[in-house]
């Protein structure tokens, strides 16, 4: 008995040895290795301003600002910190401060403070800018729009702009959402773009440059073009989620955590614009990946949603106490979801379902008769149109054709700019 213990003991450490040692390898290389494959060519002997927060890295984990500070021929002389800073140490909303960098004494100036575009000053001694920092692939997330203003300055100046590019974890081939309108471009909806792009941060940088998309943070004027430079990635394919690249995922903000979350982001973020109405999970270990409240009936609302049939995604009932946020230690009831059928989900409708879900259960919690405010719900979907139509009946059946109205049109556009 003892022999049997020992060899299965045996066999079962050989199985645990053989998993680690054919553990999946990047099939991916990321745009900064592929910049640092061709000895930095296009930065050797300038003076380099970079972009980037602690997503800017290559398989290795190594930073990208490390990279291009070691490397030869290379000056790396300024780093601006977008949203949650260069090293990630500032929560969403929170102002990045002008500093200087701990590890390798850099001036770090700010794009999520006092300006949000480089200022004249911030591009002295700037002979070429860098932009390496992961994007989740939906329109509302910030950093895109830093891109832009950063692509906006340096044009003003002639300074060149190196995007490295870097997997879209949505995928190359998902499209979701209507195009911003006016006067609802901001921050979060800069460009004429759906919600759901389906475009590396590569691409999308070349077609707002050449579709004349640049045209300022509130999208009123005029178009500008700069001189860019793609790195592309190598091994990258358009049908790709970020899991299929075997490149590691380090967190671009504090709420992004797991390599599936952007898909998440994008099915509840914009019913989170909605402050006072349900939790999303932020505060808890599962971002955006439930749905619940302290009033709700978990089994009532995930019978409702299932009536619905829709398409790739299933939900299970879930109990959870927050550990930080308005509703730190109370304990919430609701839904976690899973897409189980990712290609053909459709990830942004699913809170507009919940939404109507919860206006049938409860109709005194009807999402826009709960809330003090829906300013940002409208810039996030790019038009007052969802939420105006929406909240007459609370149908998504009312708003689905809207919604959807831009997708062909974009689809055919964009793939102009297909790199891969």
């Amino acid at each position: 008995m003892k022999k049997l213990f020992v060899a299965i003991l045996s066999a079962a450490v050989l199985l645990s040895v053989s998993v680690i040692s054919y553990a999946k390898q990047p099939v991916v290389k990321p745009g900064i290795e592929v910049l640092r494959e061709s000895g930095f060519q296009r930065l050797v002997g300038k003076r380099v301003g970079l972009v980037t927060n602690p997503s800017g890295v290559d398989s290795q984990l190594r930073s990208t600002i490390d990279i291009l500070y070691n490397a030869p021929g290379v000056n790396l002389v300024a780093l601006y910190g977008p949203e949650h800073g260069v090293r990630g140490d500032v929560y969403a909303g929170g102002a990045v401060t002008d500093t200087k960098d701990a590890k390798t004494g850099l001036p770090v100036h700010s794009l999520y403070g006092s300006t949000r575009k480089p200022t004249k000053e911030m591009l002295q001694g700037i002979d070429i800018m860098v932009y390496d920092i992961q994007d989740v692939g939906a329109r509302s997330y910030t950093f895109i729009s830093t891109l832009g203003l950063v692509m906006e300055a340096c044009a003003q100046k002639g300074i060149e702009v190196v995007v490295l590019d870097r997997p879209n974890p949505l995928g190359g081939n998902k499209i979701e959402g209507c195009y911003v309108e006016q006067p609802f471009n901001s921050f979060v909806s800069q460009y004429r773009i759906p919600y759901i792009y389906g475009l590396t941060v590569g691409e999308l940088a070349w077609m707002i440059n050449e579709e004349g998309l640049n045209r300022g943070q509130l999208g009123n004027q005029d178009p500008v073009k700069c001189k860019l430079t793609v790195i592309p990635m190598d091994g990258w394919k358009r049908d790709m989620l970020y899991e299929d690249t075997g490149l590691p995922w380090v967190l671009p903000s504090p709420n992004i955590p797991f390599k599936d979350t952007p898909q998440y982001y994008a099915a509840a973020g914009i019913c989170g614009e909605l402050y006072g109405f349900m939790n999303i999970g932020i505060g808890y270990t599962l971002p955006f990946q439930v749905f619940g409240a302290t009033w709700l009936d978990p089994e009532a609302l995930k019978t409702r949603l299932e009536s619905y049939n829709l398409p790739g995604v299933s939900f299970r009932t879930i109990w959870y106490k927050p550990f930080s946020g308005s509703q730190k230690g109370q304990l919430v009831k609701g839904l976690q979801y899973f897409f189980t059928d990712y290609e053909n989900a459709r990830i942004t409708e699913t809170q507009f379902y919940v939404m109507q879900a919860v206006a049938e259960l409860y109709p005194d919690k009807k999402a826009f008769e709960v809330i003090s405010g829906y300013g940002l719900f409208d810039k996030v979907c790019g038009t007052d149109y969802v939420r105006t139509r929406f909240s007459e009946r609370y149908k998504v059946a009312d708003i689905i054709d809207y919604w959807r109205k831009d997708e062909k049109s974009f689809r055919a556009l964009s793939q102009k700019y297909h790199i891969y």
